[in-house]
Order: structure tokens, then C-alpha cells, then sequence
């Protein structure tokens, strides 16, 4: 068999060496007498698989010991609605970044749940840059600053980390859409509040996402934020409060 060059902006292609170790784990996990597949999330076998990947991702990304990393699903695209519905609290503002197609899909979703301020935009260059941050117009008070760090459609990185101290308002989160270039290279998590994104680029097979999201963000969900997608309840039940996408975190880890 020839194994193909993937050039897919996801799922992307899987490492050869995890795709021949989940066959060989395919109909029985370390002796379990069974696949990963069929295991309950809650039981002891996949328990320590998830806590394994965890703890491997904290440990790759050097997350702060007071940031909570949670396994969801619906992708990066889902998390648009999730997000604003978890972090405005009782403020009635967000603020946005836009700097291409995702970014402008973020910010038309968090309109449904929140008043948007647009505090930069590189519509000007044709989304061909990001705006310096002296140049960001941050709201008075808002619940957050929402950015995308990777705008794959047209091809735009941050040339830097978003640092909101550095133009005095470090008191406001800054969320990153990373799903693109996460585990891409170091990043210091803590200039964030929220860290997110698919797995399918970088990470592993499609269906998971990773949430990394500062506690003191967590337990200020809208009222009618469903239960199953509160950070709270999802972070106080080690993300099992629903059933995860198991084998997508089995193999990411």
C-alpha cells in the first residue's frame, strides 16, 4: 500500500505509526477484551486514557495549573455559540477582531447572544493582515476579546501573540480560534482566557475539540445555555458529563 501526501485543510493526515498501534488496539485495548470504541466513558479503562491526554496536552503547551482543559464537540464552528454564551455573564458586549472568514463567522454567531463591537478589522487590505494592537479600540467593558490567530482561507497568521497588557487592558480575556496552528509551536498560554479549537487539523480525527479556558471564566453561562455545553458542568465532570468523543480523544492522545 502507497499512503497518499495530504494537503487537506483537515482532517489532516494522521502519523502511520498511531494508525498501526489503533489497529493493533482495534479489538482489544491493553487486555481489556475490548476496543476503545466499546468502553464507557465513565469506566476505568478509558477514564485513564482520557486523563492520559490530558495530562499530555497540559504538559506539551506548559497550561497554567489554574486553566482547565476540556474535551467537547461540535468543532471550532459550534464554540462560536458556545463561547459568548459562557463568557458574557451579565455584560452586554463582546468585542472582535476580524481578520478573515472565520473571524467574520465568529462574529456574526456572537451577535445572536451579544452586542459586537468590532474593535479592528483588516477588511481594508483585503484581509491580508492583521491590525497592529495599538490600533484595536477596545469597548469600555467588555466580556471579551475574540480573536482568530490562524485565518486559513486567506492565508493570515498573527505575526504576534495578542497581549492585551501591552495596551493597558489586560484585565480583558482574550479568546483564540487556534484550531489551525495549535501544537504548531509554544505558545504562552496565559496571555489568554480561552484557548480553542478542532482537533482534526493538528491534533487527531475529527469530532473533538479542545477547550483551555482560565477558571476564573468558568460558572458564568447564560441562563439558557444548555447544561451540556456549560463550561462549568462540562469542566466539574472531567468532561464526561455527556458522552465524549471517545475514540477521537484516544487517538489525539
Amino acid at each position: 500500500m502507497s499512503r497518499v501526501w495530504n494537503f487537506s485543510a483537515g482532517p489532516a493526515a494522521l502519523p502511520e505509526e498511531v494508525l498501526r498501534q489503533a489497529a493493533e488496539e482495534m479489538l482489544d485495548w491493553h487486555g481489556s477484551g475490548m476496543g476503545v470504541m466499546e468502553m464507557s466513558h465513565r469506566g476505568k479503562e478509558f477514564t485513564a486514557i482520557a486523563a492520559q491526554a490530558e495530562a499530555d496536552l497540559r504538559e506539551f503547551l506548559a497550561v497554567p495549573a489554574n486553566y482547565r482543559i476540556l474535551f467537547m464537540q461540535g468543532g471550532a464552528i459550534a464554540e462560536n455559540a458556545i463561547i459568548p454564551m459562557n463568557l458574557m455573564g451579565a455584560r452586554r458586549v463582546a468585542d472582535y477582531v476580524v481578520t478573515g472568514s472565520w473571524s467574520q463567522k465568529s462574529q456574526k454567531e456572537a451577535r445572536k447572544y451579544a452586542e459586537v463591537n468590532i474593535a479592528a478589522t483588516a477588511e481594508a487590505s483585503g484581509f491580508t493582515t492583521v491590525p497592529r494592537m495599538d490600533e484595536w479600540r477596545i469597548s469600555p467593558d467588555p466580556a471579551y476579546v475574540f480573536t482568530c490567530t490562524n485565518e486559513t482561507i486567506g492565508g493570515v497568521e498573527y505575526p504576534f501573540e495578542p497581549d492585551l497588557a501591552q495596551i493597558g487592558r489586560g484585565e480583558v480575556p482574550v479568546v483564540a480560534d487556534m484550531s489551525s496552528h495549535i501544537l504548531s509551536r509554544q505558545i504562552d498560554v496565559s496571555k489568554y482566557g480561552l484557548i480553542f479549537g478542532g482537533a482534526q487539523k493538528n491534533i487527531g480525527p475529527a469530532g473533538l475539540t479542545i477547550v483551555i479556558v482560565r477558571e476564573d471564566l468558568l460558572g458564568h453561562a447564560m441562563p439558557h445555555c444548555p447544561t451540556a455545553f456549560d463550561f462549568r458542568t462540562v469542566a466539574d465532570n472531567g468532561s464526561m458529563y455527556n458522552t465524549p468523543p471517545t475514540y477521537s480523544i484516544y487517538i489525539a492522545g
